[in-house]
């Protein structure tokens, strides 16, 4: 999934544009602006900040605007998504919606935007099930063939299971993808992601979120290491990144979490000996 920032300046001439995969544009500055098909079939919309619109690939669209900075993010959905929210068995083609209202796709764009705004520090397995989770979304309720995505029952197997959390812990320091994940297992990624839920109770990045965070809270009971060194070695981006991961599960900071543990241990050690 491609993140872009773009600005279109004011302009007496309309500009053109053509979108390679299909796009979700989501306005980030309340603005109006002239688009439409074709030179000639122009017309002035008027969007709220937050609001969506959905372009097809390799579809024309002509845009001009008053605005002095009109901002707005692109977020590209792959074919290979899109075509593994229908378990890879067909191309997809997306209509073009002008103002796209949706709560479950506005709140999955607000969360890359948002994801966006922070420098991404969640990595590529974050992006990656957001997008497949808005391929689900878009391919289900704006395909031009229309088809339900599949149901599947029950969830992944014991052995799978097991085998899905032997690979994150052998790879918890590297950037995982949704992709590596569904391939360790041998299952599409849209299939991976439905059936790991089921199994699981949690998405994916969750799921390595808190191995990540469990394997961090191992390290931090020794004395030894800086945390910026715990970080690096649970995957985490940046130290500011993994304080705030483990703040918003455990309540506290690394450093809070290590010496109440080894206060903890001190206490115990003099009560044992004083007894």
């Amino acid at each position: 999934m491609r993140v872009e920032l773009n600005v279109l300046e004011s302009g007496t001439e309309p500009c053109v544009s053509v979108q390679h995969q299909s796009a979700l544009m989501v306005v980030l500055r309340a603005g109006s602006i002239e688009v439409g098909p074709r030179r000639s079939e122009m017309m002035r919309l008027i969007f709220g900040s937050g609001e969506m619109c959905l372009v097809p690939r390799h579809v024309e669209t002509w845009l001009r605007t008053d605005d002095l900075h009109y901002l707005y993010l692109s977020v590209d959905i792959s074919d290979a998504a899109l075509a593994a929210a229908c378990d890879g068995t067909r191309d997809v083609e997306l209509r073009r919606v002008g103002k796209l209202v949706d709560a479950r796709v506005g709140a999955l764009a607000a969360a890359v935007n948002a994801e966006r705004v922070a420098g991404f520090p969640s990595g590529r397995l974050f992006l990656d099930s957001v997008e497949q989770a808005l391929a689900v979304a878009l391919v289900n309720g704006y395909a031009v063939r229309d088809r339900s995505v599949q149901t599947h029952r029950g969830g992944l197997g014991s052995a799978r299971l097991r085998r899905i959390k032997e690979f994150v812990d052998a790879k918890i320091e590297d950037e995982l993808t949704l992709c590596e994940m569904a391939q360790a297992v041998a299952l599409s990624t849209a299939h991976f992601s439905r059936m790991f839920r089921k199994s699981t109770g949690e998405t994916p990045h969750q799921f390595l979120l808190r191995q990540r965070l469990e394997r961090a809270k191992m390290m931090l009971r020794s004395a030894d290491g800086r945390v910026m060194d715990v970080a690096v070695a649970c995957g985490f981006k940046s130290q500011q990144h993994f304080a705030q991961a483990f703040r918003h599960v455990c309540g506290v900071s690394p450093t809070e979490y290590r010496q109440e543990f080894l206060d903890h241990e001190m206490t115990y050690a003099r009560e044992r000996v004083n007894s």
